[in-house]
């Protein structure tokens, strides 16, 4: 190569752009396809964690949320407890397992989920509920510190909201 060439071949490569950092994919909460939006819910409540250690030191662990489920209109819908369960005012009910998380794009709030329906009873609007998703999260992270031995058995209950979506096929 002559020598007038190699310092443009230099400047070329310096030129390139560098491959961005390996991140792993974001898991998807989508729900499979072919399932279709039924309803669409609002949660107001409190996600509950208690003081405790398990052989080792003491840590926040979560236990539960606790919220009513609202309309998007904001009438009263129904109660989210644990279990994970949804229960409407019309009698239906539905017991989710998780699928996938994603973080939430809010700093400080509980992270995204899509949870598959493991049972279901009443014949009301969630009734055919294949699949739920958890968005739109604010708050409910559980307290930083304040869980140490002589807290033991102690109780956080941490203000959140979230959209609940339901879909069957």
């Amino acid at each position: 190569m002559p020598n007038s060439v190699v310092p443009l071949v230099i400047a070329a490569t310096l030129a390139l752009p560098l491959a961005p950092a390996q991140q792993p994919p974001v898991p998807s909460i989508d729900p499979p396809s072919g399932e279709r939006l039924l309803l669409r819910l609002e949660a107001e409540g409190v996600q509950i964690y208690s003081c405790a250690s398990d052989n080792g030191a003491p840590a926040w662990r979560f236990q539960g949320p606790e919220a009513k489920l609202t309309s998007a209109k904001g009438s009263p819908a129904g109660s989210h407890f644990a279990g994970p369960t949804w229960k409407l005012l019309d009698g239906s009910e539905v017991k989710g397992s998780p699928v996938a998380s994603k973080p939430a794009p809010e700093p400080d709030a509980v992270p995204w989920l899509l949870l598959k329906v493991a049972s279901e009873t009443g014949d009301g609007k969630l009734r055919g509920t294949d699949y739920i998703t958890r968005t739109n999260t604010k708050g409910g992270v559980a307290p930083p510190s304040g869980c140490d031995p002589s807290h033991q058995g102690a109780q956080a209950r941490i203000p959140y909201s979230a959209s609940y979506s339901f879909y069957g096929k």
